[in-house]
């Protein structure tokens, strides 16, 4: 049972976790665990089911997820009949005001849908993936040097659950580098596996490049895959201008995670976010969604 709070509502909700059972008996049993490490946590598994995801054939998921998890298809440029694979209607685009941005330009918005969690001041080599599980900066990137302008900053973890609208979008105008790509594994991100397996983060295929930003300073963005999802794809030029919500990329189908590290100083989360990661549970916010303030 995954607990998350409702902004909205000023409620806590129990998350609808699409295949569940699936990821209790993968990350909890005996079986399960020895199938996840010769098998589904490598990229041959995500590879061939990302083929079906591409496939005319996965079209018949779309009609099912869409009514049993109540996904809102007015805000879809697309409609189910329109989609040609699974995976077309897994990244669909969504209508512009389908996601308001604030134009308050000292506000900080997140960068897309899912359940945030974040930390302020944060230990680089103690940054918190799940209660009792922490991972470094430096072992997430590769790169000590940029890591060490993160010191004391702020970390946010956005998890997107499959059902979430999976495109990610720069929170401020500013330039933006090239991409790294680092390899790794295809764990689910779920919160089952976050608490099963150490320094997940850091074992999972991702990607990092930094947004030198016009209010918020130079802002890290990493992008993590998951289980079945084969492809990142950055849809932004390196080393050009970009703008307050343009989109940056998407993910492919399953449940995936974008990390962002502020440096010191430079954004004040909203309290109830804060107060809601101090009891380990994640915040849900949409993407354009005010999470915080420049200081």
């Amino acid at each position: 049972m995954i607990k998350i709070y409702n902004r909205e509502s000023k409620n806590y909700e129990i998350e609808q976790v699409l295949g569940e059972n699936y990821i209790k008996w993968t990350y909890e049993s005996p079986i399960g665990k020895s199938f996840l490490n010769i098998f589904l946590k490598r990229k041959l598994f995500s590879k061939i089911y990302g083929f079906f995801c591409d496939s005319k054939s996965s079209r018949k998921k779309i009609d099912s997820i869409i009514n049993e998890y109540n996904i809102d298809m007015n805000e879809s440029i697309k409609q189910s009949k329109d989609f040609e694979s699974f995976n077309d209607f897994f990244t669909r685009k969504l209508h512009n005001d389908a996601r308001p941005i604030s134009q308050n330009l000292n506000e900080f918005i997140s960068p897309g849908d899912g359940r945030l969690l974040a930390f302020e001041n944060i230990d680089l080599e103690n940054i918190v993936q799940v209660k009792g599980f922490t991972y470094s900066l430096k072992e997430l990137i590769n790169d000590d040097s940029i890591a060490k302008k993160y010191e004391n900053g702020t970390c946010l973890i956005l998890r997107l659950c499959p059902v979430d609208y999976h495109r990610f979008h720069f929170v401020d105008d500013g330039i933006i580098s090239q991409t790294n790509k680092i390899k790794g594994f295809y764990y689910s991100v779920n919160p089952i596996a976050l608490s099963g397996i150490k320094k997940l983060f850091c074992k999972n295929k991702r990607e990092w490049s930094i947004l030198n930003s016009t209010n918020f300073g130079d802002v890290l963005y990493i992008e993590v895959g998951a289980t079945c999802v084969g492809t990142i794809k950055q849809t932004y030029s390196p080393n050009t201008k970009v703008s307050r919500g343009s989109e940056k990329g998407y993910f492919k189908f399953g449940g995936s995670t974008v990390i962002l590290f502020l440096e010191k100083n430079k954004v004040k989360i909203d309290d109830d976010i804060l107060s809601e990661t101090k009891k380990n549970i994640e915040t849900k916010v949409k993407m354009g969604e005010t999470i915080g303030n420049k200081l």
